[in-house]
């Protein structure tokens, strides 16, 4: 099989307190096989999947503008299992996410689509979802 690079190269998103957006992160995304990259000094906190991309950047808004969500804009994060996925809302209840929607079938996209939605505490809306066998 051919190897390939990846479609995306990151996702950045924005944020009004990078520690308490770092700490959110650092909890959330290592229940989807993520970790922290080391950075120098005054880097924004970058994540990544067994090194690799597409990777995902905290940033305040270079703007100086207050950070925002977009209305009807998510990222969505494949795992492997629905244990992932409910380890992944578990995790982001215990460190300010907001609630968009408990782990479980969304039989509205399609009968093996299990995912759960929250949002950051910036208001980002995430999303961890898996395909379970029919």
């Amino acid at each position: 099989m051919a190897s390939h690079s990846p479609a995306l190269s990151h996702i950045t998103l924005g944020t009004n307190d990078v520690s308490k957006a770092a700490q959110f992160y650092d909890a959330v995304l290592t229940t989807l096989g993520f970790s922290r990259v080391c950075k120098p000094e005054g880097k924004p906190p970058m994540y990544a999947k067994d090194g690799e991309m597409p990777y995902i950047y905290l940033y305040q808004p270079y703007d100086g503008r207050p950070a925002t969500w977009g209305n009807g804009t998510h990222v969505a994060f494949l795992a492997e299992s629905c244990t992932e996925v409910d380890a992944f809302y578990a995790a982001a209840m215990a460190n300010s996410g907001i609630d968009e929607g408990a782990p479980g079938i969304r039989d509205n996209y399609a009968e093996n689509y299990y995912a759960a939605y929250v949002r950051d505490p910036d208001g980002n809306k995430l999303q961890a979802v898996c395909y379970v066998e029919a």
